[in-house]
């Protein structure tokens, strides 16, 4: 692997391998690229490290997930870059040329999903597949106005795919229409096991109130007025959790981190590997979590879960914004991204420790920058979160 190929350094510049895929099908003539945390036949999974690449061995199958898609008609094109061990979120990995948000080129695709956003973004492709451990599909598609979900937690298999944190990891995929994507989904999905309409729509003034500024805020209450011609006004809630949200987001990045580590610690103490900023600080810090610690977040965990089943019930979903507000520019600090990349885990944060469904639609705009509403639902409601996207973007194509 010497880097990335093409205008937008989304695509892996690997030596092209045939991969089949069914000739008539949903998918056929739609092209298909594929994160580099996914195993494809033929192709060595680098994960975004140039040393774990160099120590890989070709796939001899391609993952269950992905292959779904190709054995649905869509041709495959090429591995798409990925932040480094998928732990990131910004799409600013050290060893390559940063993938260009065609979006808005001043601005950061987002991460770890960054080539795959890219790609979708920039027609490259039709269809990209990601992945969700902590907002690698909702952060890239709000900053490249693409749809995005994060499915429910084990609805999809996840063999041959490199792992980050188990209990939070998701397979995902990107698409600029929403008829492509409910198709993708009911390929992967299935029928919901959650069948009982999503009719009380929700919010809470503290997610709200994470949008970064009076022009995302306007823009938020803008697209929120949108959803509520299609599903209603939310309703305002109260604070409902026994935790307050720094600690939810502690709780997140605590036990995110300590599954990290156990993942791919040993690998990384064995030798040199180059990690690049950042991630390295994440994997150590994910280093000093001990069992203790662990175990009380995970309590805190299921009580939050049981908490935010009880307040959506059979047929509630929140309305919350996905991230603050449209991609930091490129050329921000790493104290600026750091800022941001915490406030915006307050916010993805909980479909993670839940591990319910979260769309996030592209709807909005900020100085010309992509920026996206998001709908959270009960666990198994995917196709229809999916559904009530679909709602969402048609009346907004003819407002």
């Amino acid at each position: 692997m010497t880097g990335t190929h093409g205008p937008l350094n989304a695509f892996l510049d690997l030596r092209r391998m045939p991969v089949a895929n069914a000739e008539l099908g949903p998918l056929a003539g739609l092209r298909l690229a594929v994160k580099d945390i996914y195993d494809v036949a033929g192709y060595r999974t680098g994960c975004g490290n140039l040393v774990k690449f160099a120590e890989a061995h070709a796939a001899s199958s391609t993952a269950p997930a992905v292959q779904k898609i190709l054995d649905a008609g869509a041709r495959f094109i090429g591995k798409t870059q990925t932040d480094e061990l998928a732990f990131s979120l910004m799409g600013q990995n050290a060893h390559f040329p940063f993938p260009v948000n065609p979006a808005a080129p001043d601005r950061v695709t987002g991460g770890s999903s960054s080539g795959s956003a890219a790609a979708v973004a920039g027609k490259l492709a039709d269809i990209a597949t990601g992945s969700d451990t902590g907002g690698s599909i909702r952060t890239p598609a709000s900053f490249c106005g693409l749809i995005g979900l994060r499915t429910t937690h084990g609805r999809i298999s996840l063999e041959g795919t490199m792992k980050l944190a188990p209990s939070f990891d998701t397979f995902g995929w990107f698409a600029d229409d929403i008829e492509t994507y409910e198709t993708i989904g009911k390929l992967l999905l299935g029928r919901d096991p959650h069948q009982h309409p999503l009719n009380r729509p929700l919010s809470i003034r503290w997610l709200d109130a994470f949008v970064a500024g009076p022009a995302e805020a306007a823009e938020y209450a803008r697209m929120r007025a949108l959803a509520a011609t299609v599903v209603g006004e939310p309703k305002p809630v109260e604070y409902v959790f026994a935790s307050f949200p720094d600690e939810l987001y502690w709780c997140f990045r605590r036990l995110q981190a300590a599954e990290a580590w156990n993942q791919h610690g040993g690998w990384i103490i064995s030798g040199e590997r180059d990690l690049g900023p950042g991630v390295e600080e994440r994997f150590g810090f994910g280093r000093t979590i001990d069992a203790k610690t662990a175990q009380a977040e995970a309590a805190r965990r299921l009580a939050f879960r049981s908490e935010l089943a009880a307040l959506l019930g059979q047929d509630g979903f929140l309305v919350l914004p996905t991230v603050p507000g449209p991609a930091p520019l490129v050329n921000s600090t790493a104290e600026q991204l750091q800022a941001y990349r915490e406030r915006a885990l307050h916010l993805l944060c909980l479909s993670g420790l839940s591990g319910f469904p979260q769309i996030t639609l592209p709807l909005g705009s900020v100085d010309g920058a992509p920026f996206g509403l998001s709908l959270l639902g009960p666990p198994g409601s995917d196709i229809a979160l999916i559904r009530l996207g679909r709602r969402l973007l048609d009346t907004a194509r003819k407002a």
